[in-house]
């Protein structure tokens, strides 16, 4: 069962700028983990965006969960991406000052759907915590926590409320190898809980090994932005 479908997508961000998107058709299934990868530059961060529904094609059709996005407004579309969705930014985009616990329970506030599903609040931040290697580090401000440390709770305010999508934008990018791999296999046992889809970018190949399938960006990306 698909749960992303892209047809003859088309993207530039002015009517006078060149393409940055130009894929004929992508189709990614339900639980699958697929490995995006390619240079920076090649508009891999703005794929991610345009499944997020930050960005919506020029033309062409993009459908999540049966949604098409493109025909939704901009309301409805951040609506159904805090409801469905959850999104591991290369920078993690934390609430400097908030504490680590706020920081992870903020989608339950955006959305009615992922409130609904935690009903248990307290009890699922705490298993993500520990399931992460955060535990007891609750009430520590995030900027207390070094790098590794806020990689790990902005995934888990993206896991919170077992989004269908997980997005990731270059999430290992500030780690060394051998905790890349550690962080990897943890996001996965947490997303395996919920059966939750991945699309994780990066330029790193050495990570591919642990994904279900592989992406040049370059051979779905008819457009040439580098």
């Amino acid at each position: 069962m698909s749960l992303v479908e892209l047809q003859d997508i088309l993207f530039s961000y002015s009517a006078n700028s060149s393409e940055v998107l130009n894929i004929s058709k992508l189709s990614i299934e339900k639980g699958e983990r697929v490995f995006v990868y390619g240079p920076s530059g090649s508009g891999k961060t703005t794929f991610l965006e345009m499944l997020a529904g930050v960005l919506v094609p020029s033309s062409g059709s993009i459908k999540i969960l049966d949604m098409h996005l493109e025909k939704l407004s901009a309301t409805e579309r951040d609506h159904f991406r805090a409801a469905h969705m959850g999104y591991v930014f290369q920078i993690f985009n934390l609430i400097p000052y908030l504490n680590v616990k706020e920081n992870i329970e903020l989608p339950v506030y955006l959305s009615q759907i992922k409130k609904n599903k935690c009903k248990n609040l307290d009890e699922q931040i705490q298993h993500l915590t520990q399931s992460l290697g955060i535990a007891g580090m609750e009430s520590k401000l995030v900027t207390e926590l070094s790098i590794g440390q806020q990689q790990r709770v902005a995934v888990a305010r993206a896991l919170l409320g077992q989004p269908e999508l997980i997005l990731a934008d270059e999430p290992t990018s500030s780690l060394d190898y051998d905790h890349r791999e550690k962080f990897i296999k943890t996001l996965f046992e947490v997303c395996d809980e919920s059966n939750s889809t991945v699309v994780f970018v990066s330029h790193d190949r050495t990570l591919e090994k642990f994904f279900h399938r592989t992406i040049n960006f370059a051979e779905i990306n008819r457009a040439r932005v580098l």
